[in-house]
């Protein structure tokens, strides 16, 4: 299984287990996080959950050989970008959460990161952009010029740096993200559910409004990168381990 799911009380821990590949997005994990998701929306046992990796790498992003799958329908992208949520979700990241990885923990409502954690968009270095919202989502959790520096150069955010800026709730050594998630998670769980989700929904809608606008303009811009020679090259490249040669057509 490449998507792995634990119950702790009123809890459910989903963790991406495809460490041989750097937890890269495909099917199979695509697969996972939608049923998992769908099990946390539909128990009513269950009250949060928290999205997590191994203890090297949170995701290094969507899997460039095979791709993340289709859609689902309850999730769409990975089985949660679209996803219309009503229990609080909380990252775990150890590691790097780079590109699709990145955008995964976009989806999340609160963010736990080891002292080694690293954050990144590096599309750009491939010919692309981040298509799973990560292009118009990231300036709403950054400031303006710092979700423009990521978009653009590539570079990566530290975790400690990422907690400055307010992207980061809580920073801890290296192998506690976990239980320090787990921790905010029972405390959230200590509250009324329903008002904790109804408080939920009302700050999300605030804060994400409606995005079919954006998201229909995203996709145009990545069908048009997808068939430049840019991005052939930038994933050979990839492949390759070398630095790509671009031709801007």
């Amino acid at each position: 299984m490449s998507v792995e799911t634990t119950i702790h009380g009123k809890v459910m821990v989903i963790r991406l287990a495809r460490p041989e590949k750097r937890n890269a997005l495909n099917e199979s994990i695509t697969l996972g996080i939608d049923n998992a998701m769908n099990e946390l929306e539909d128990n009513p046992e269950l009250w949060c959950g928290v999205l997590t990796g191994g203890d090297a790498v949170f995701s290094a992003g969507a899997d460039l050989a095979s791709g993340p799958g289709e859609p689902t329908p309850r999730g769409e992208f990975v089985g949660i970008i679209n996803r219309q949520r009503n229990k609080p979700l909380i990252a775990a990241v150890e590691g790097f959460a780079l590109g699709g990885g990145m955008e995964l923990v976009l989806c999340c409502d609160m963010v736990v990161a080891a002292s080694s954690a690293i954050f990144g968009l590096p599309e750009v270095k491939r010919g692309l952009m981040p298509d799973f919202g990560g292009a118009f989502r990231v300036a709403r959790f950054l400031p303006i010029n710092i979700a423009r520096e990521l978009l653009l150069t590539g570079d990566n955010l530290s975790a400690e740096r990422a907690e400055k800026l307010g992207f980061v709730n809580q920073v801890v050594a290296p192998g506690q993200a976990l239980e320090a998630a787990l921790a905010l998670a029972n405390k959230i769980c200590g509250n009324a559910p329903l008002a904790v989700r109804e408080a939920l929904a009302i700050f999300n809608e605030e804060v994400n409004g409606d995005e079919s606008a954006i998201w229909k303009q995203s996709h145009a811009a990545h069908e048009r990168l997808l068939k430049t020679e840019d991005v052939k090259e930038g994933i050979t490249a990839f492949f390759e381990r070398r630095s790509a040669v671009w031709r801007g057509h």
